[in-house]
């Protein structure tokens, strides 16, 4: 695949991300900053490390399969492997400004 071809796939996986949300929280997984990479290969297998809000999230699997489903639905991505992972630890410092202001952390 070429560059321009991997990053445009590149760009409708955050696209889709931002689609993906936590139950409990009214803002997607990318701009709650739950997303720590995105790895996509020349083959197009799709590797993201991701993290969640607790490690006891309740909607974990929801979560994780949510991705998983959106992301295979992808041209160009054969495979998606979802890491969880929990280093570094998430905190609320990792959302993005519009993420802090939906959920009233800025004035």
């Amino acid at each position: 695949m070429t560059p321009e071809e991997k990053l445009a796939i590149e760009e409708r996986v955050i696209t889709m991300l931002k689609t993906v949300y936590d139950p409990e929280i009214p803002v997607d997984i990318y701009n709650l900053g739950l997303i720590y990479k995105i790895d996509l290969a020349d083959d197009g297998a799709l590797n993201v490390d991701m993290t969640l809000t607790a490690p006891s999230c309740p909607a974990a699997d929801f979560i994780v399969e949510d991705a998983r489903i959106k992301l295979e639905s992808i041209d160009g991505v054969k495979s998606v492997n979802i890491n969880i992972v929990f280093e570094p630890e998430w905190n609320k410092d990792m959302m993005s400004e519009e993420a802090k202001l939906d959920l009233g952390f800025l004035d």
